[in-house]
């Protein structure tokens, strides 16, 4: 995860603002914690409390009235305990970041990790401002992404089923040709058809049949209930309009808004590109200037995604009528932008190739361009969404 400006709040404007700061070494069992005082002195430890809805309430109304009822500002690390703390601390009238652990400042002889030094040192950086929160999905948002994420999951899955079944038919002799379509019904009844002398690897490969079927069935069963959600789903007219553009189809569309959620929120495209950790590392001192390979931080899903709609941007920029077809239910501007993207990207990613770039890198870089293209059609979208909603800009 990484830095969302749209979340940072002024140390200063803190210093004023809250009674106290909280940090919060999160488990599944249990809670460290640890309050920071406005001013310089040390935080203290308060110990432990058990990870559970009932008691972390009751001690929130002890914290609440020892601080009578005076606004706190409470932090922890993202992680597997998900959003639900952040949820009840934000319920009770009280601040609270989910803070980037990749991006919590460490001292360089920092030897000794305990859970008791964690919580205070959250509690100490959230006073100076020093932690970079990430963005926190609301529950309808975070439910669309964890059903994408099953989805993906299923897809691997399946994938890793069907390099098993390769592979022991490889190791016997049997392949398929090489060109033809494999996974079709003609492809299952080759394999049926295979007899083995010995009959227990007429089972080992019946078995592994299943399991690619078995597979198969789960990724289409999340496919279809994704595109069941997908009408109920605020984001779903920002969907729409980024179909217009060539590689995105509804199922891309869909997993990028549900990782990124409302992409206007960042201010320019390039703070989405560096969210998506597709901007080039940089090493640069005095007069030298020295980049590498990309960051590769922020959200994997979406970047893994967008580098695989770019490969469409290989082909020559035109309006094909599978294009035209697909962008039916977008607006007039998403399929304006669309056009312009086309051009652009087609014409870098051939104007990269012959310069004897790696294709590789050149996908990644159309990538990158291709989240500029994507921001400046959310930023269209967002408004009118809104307008209709009923909904305040943040």
């Amino acid at each position: 995860m990484k830095e969302d400006s749209a979340n940072q709040i002024p140390a200063q404007a803190g210093a004023d603002r809250y009674a106290a700061y909280v940090g919060l070494d999160v488990h599944k069992d249990t809670i460290a914690v640890a309050v920071a005082l406005p001013g310089r002195d040390d935080p203290l430890y308060r110990g432990e409390i058990a990870h559970e809805p009932k008691k972390v309430r009751r001690w929130l109304d002890r914290l609440s009235a020892e601080f009578e009822g005076a606004l706190l500002q409470f932090c922890y690390e993202a992680g597997p305990c998900g959003y639900g703390l952040y949820r009840r601390l934000v319920a009770a009238g009280h601040d609270c970041q989910v803070v980037a652990p990749s991006l919590i400042p460490k001292k360089a002889g920092e030897r000794v990790k305990t859970d008791r030094r964690d919580a205070l040192k959250l509690a100490r950086l959230l006073r100076a401002g020093e932690l970079t929160p990430v963005w926190v999905p609301d529950a309808k948002q975070e439910a669309m992404r964890d059903l994408t994420r099953a989805r993906d999951d299923m897809k691997g899955q399946e994938r890793k089923a069907r390099q098993q079944l390769n592979g022991f038919l490889l190791r016997h002799g049997h392949h398929w040709p090489t060109g033809k379509t494999r996974w079709t019904a003609t492809h299952f009844n080759w394999m049926a058809s295979i007899r083995f002398e010995q009959p227990w690897l007429q089972v080992v490969l019946q078995e592994y049949i299943d399991a690619v079927k078995a597979a198969s069935r789960r990724v289409a069963d999340l496919t279809t209930q994704l595109m069941q959600a997908l009408p109920n789903w605020s984001l779903a007219p920002v969907v729409d309009a980024l179909v217009a553009l060539r590689g995105i189809d509804t199922l891309a569309a869909t997993v990028l808004l549900a990782e990124l959620g409302d992409i206007s929120r960042f201010e320019s495209p390039k703070q989405l590109m560096a969210y998506l950790g597709l901007v080039p590392s940089e090493h640069s001192s005095g007069g030298r200037r020295r980049q590498g390979a990309i960051t590769l931080t922020g959200n994997a899903h979406a970047r893994r995604m967008l580098v695989e709609c770019a490969w469409s941007y290989r082909f020559p920029a035109r309006q094909t009528m599978h294009l035209k077809r697909k962008a039916k239910a977008a607006p007039e501007q998403a399929k304006a932008i669309a056009w312009r993207a086309q051009k652009r990207l087609c014409g870098r990613y051939r104007t990269l190739t012959q310069a004897g770039k790696n294709v590789k890198r050149v996908c990644v870089a159309i990538a990158r361009e291709l989240a500029g293209f994507i921001w400046d059609i959310v930023r269209q979208e967002m408004p009118r969404l809104r307008a209709g909603n009923g909904m305040v800009a943040r």
